[in-house]
């Protein structure tokens, strides 16, 4: 690895901006179900699947970006994504 810090990971491109949508619960607040959508570093995504525990105890969540063409699930612990208060609510 470089010594001067150009190939480390940032915070901001790890964990979700909840200044962005401050109103927005966090997934680890809510009992998420496949289809639900939420907010995640990389924009908004759709939950694939809801697995396991997370270190955090929140569920592990296999992710899919709905607005980028050719997106590959990823995984994402649900206390680092957000939910639409609209969608809390329904």
């Amino acid at each position: 690895m470089n010594g001067n810090g150009s190939n480390r990971i940032r915070e901001e491109d790890v964990y979700v901006n909840r200044e962005a949508h401050p109103d927005w619960p966090s997934g680890a607040e809510r009992l998420l179900k496949s289809g639900d959508e939420v907010f995640c570093v990389g924009g908004v995504a759709e939950v694939v699947k809801v697995l396991g525990r997370t270190g955090d105890g929140s569920r592990l969540l296999e992710l899919k970006l709905k607005n980028v063409v050719g997106a590959k699930p990823f995984f994402a612990a649900a206390s680092n994504v957000l939910v639409c208060p609209t969608q809390v609510a329904a």
